[in-house]
């Protein structure tokens, strides 16, 4: 009879499988219908934005705007108003659908120098029926008071304004505060989010 192992050692005596200690663990869905903008705020509505994970993802799934297409984010840092200090470099890929134009490019219109603007995740969004964005952002220890605030967003999404296609847009950046960031918002420069699922979640590596 075969005995199933694993690197040498019975089933019955592996404690643990190197790679299954980190844990993916849902925390919030937010389903936009037609709101200025979508928010996570530490501590409201069952949102958890603190020293529990050292990790937070959030999904963006098939996000679209009423009108406004450019997608913005921000963070909180203590108070009411999404305007943490921000550095980011970004870059962007694009194809149309005519395959007449194609590139990967960085832009460095879009970057932010210790400022407090919203860092604008997609840019010319169709807002077409069938148009729309999705992606992740990933915030690394928002609760610490001891470094900045560290995130990357991957964001990709249909193209219209000078011909149909796709565009995938990359950012990394952080937030320059010592101070917790406890919330983080999504929204359109001029337009209500007409639809688009939002969903949090907390990463442990232990």
């Amino acid at each position: 009879m075969s005995i199933v192992t694993y690197n040498n050692r019975s089933i019955a005596n592996i404690s643990a499988i190197p790679g299954a200690a980190k844990s993916l663990t849902h925390i919030k869905t937010v389903t936009a219908s037609g709101q200025s903008d979508v928010t996570f705020v530490n501590g409201t509505s069952d949102v958890v934005l603190d020293s529990t994970y050292p990790i937070y993802i959030f999904k963006l799934i098939n996000v679209h705007g009423a009108s406004g297409e450019k997608f913005y984010v921000n963070f909180r840092d203590g108070g009411s108003d999404y305007d943490a200090t921000k550095t980011t470099t970004n870059y962007r890929a694009f194809h149309f659908e005519s395959d007449s134009a194609d590139g990967l490019a960085y832009q460095s219109t879009l970057d932010l120098a210790q400022s407090t603007n919203n860092h604008m995740i997609g840019q010319e969004i169709g807002t077409d029926n069938d148009s729309s964005g999705s992606g992740e952002l990933i915030l690394f220890n928002p609760s610490s008071t001891t470094f900045v605030k560290h995130f990357l967003v991957h964001f990709q999404h249909h193209y219209t304004s000078a011909a149909p296609g796709i565009v995938d847009n990359y950012t990394a950046g952080y937030c320059n505060t010592t101070t917790a960031i406890d919330g983080v918002q999504f929204k359109f420069n001029a337009a209500n989010i007409d639809s688009g699922t939002f969903k949090l979640y907390g990463l442990k590596d232990s």
